[in-house]
């Protein structure tokens, strides 16, 4: 089987593939403090509530944003999984062009977003991924990426608000029954939810006047099931896009292809 790896840098998410089949995936908290070892017992743990087993991972591909992570990761599978993984970056084949002033600074998920979208639709594209940043990045009807746009993820606007306003309370992220709310709270949910829909509607509408085309708008991450049903651009959601996107560039890196 292969272990696909996304760490972000609030969540992390693994997936376990037979083929291309997805068997099981978790998300987890991302803890750059923890050491190969307690990552070993961790995942262990969650393997044995699957009925996995270490032995069963043929193959490991990582995708990761917090660089201290990336050696962390790479010892548990040089000591537990007795393999060297597969990271995606420089020197690793996507099968995308990547039209960067420097491609060495787009982030890992953000090309594995780009790749997994592309194979699935093979058309222009937007990819929307809620994450600790929300990314916008944009795919030609070619399958170049071209670039898009980083804007601070929900949770930032939330907690910011409420360590900078001193009588504003810390609120639960959801959707409010009005627009018009009539308490701080709701008030508060008001603002994050509809002015976040509105930075997503409004960044992709533009991004399409700029290229003068029409992409297909793809949602993907933690937050995009919430927020695509009030959003205007957003076509489709698809959860596991990330990881679909480690599989396609493993199996474009393997051995004998």
């Amino acid at each position: 089987m292969l272990l696909v790896i996304d760490v972000g840098n609030t969540n992390t998410v693994l997936g376990l593939y037979r083929g291309s089949d997805l068997l099981r995936d978790w998300r987890v908290t991302t803890d750059k403090v923890r050491t190969v070892d307690e990552y070993a017992i961790f995942i262990h743990n969650l393997f044995r509530l699957s009925d996995f087993h270490f032995s069963d991972i043929k193959d490991v591909i990582i995708s990761c944003v917090v660089p201290p992570m990336i050696h962390t990761l790479e010892g548990l599978c040089q000591q537990y999984f007795k393999l060297k993984p597969y990271v995606v970056g420089p020197g690793i084949k996507t099968g995308m062009p990547i039209l960067y002033d420097t491609p060495r600074e787009v982030g890992a998920d953000r090309i594995v977003n780009a790749v997994a979208a592309y194979e699935k639709k093979h058309r222009s594209l937007i990819v929307v991924d809620f994450g600790t940043a929300t990314t916008f990045d944009y795919i030609s009807a070619r399958g170049e990426y071209l670039g898009g746009a980083i804007a601070p993820g929900l949770g930032i606007s939330a907690e910011a608000l409420f360590e900078r306003a001193s009588k504003l309370p810390r609120v639960e992220f959801s959707r409010p029954p009005q627009v018009i709310a009539k308490n701080t709270v709701n008030s508060m949910q008001s603002g994050l939810f509809y002015g976040y829909v509105g930075l997503v509607d409004g960044i992709v509408q533009r991004m399409k006047q700029e290229a003068k085309d029409d992409p297909l708008v793809i949602a993907t991450g933690g937050l995009a099931g919430a927020l695509s049903a009030a959003s205007q651009t957003i076509n489709e959601i698809d959860p596991y896009l990330t990881l679909e996107g480690l599989r396609i560039i493993y199996g474009r890196n393997r051995p004998g292809l």
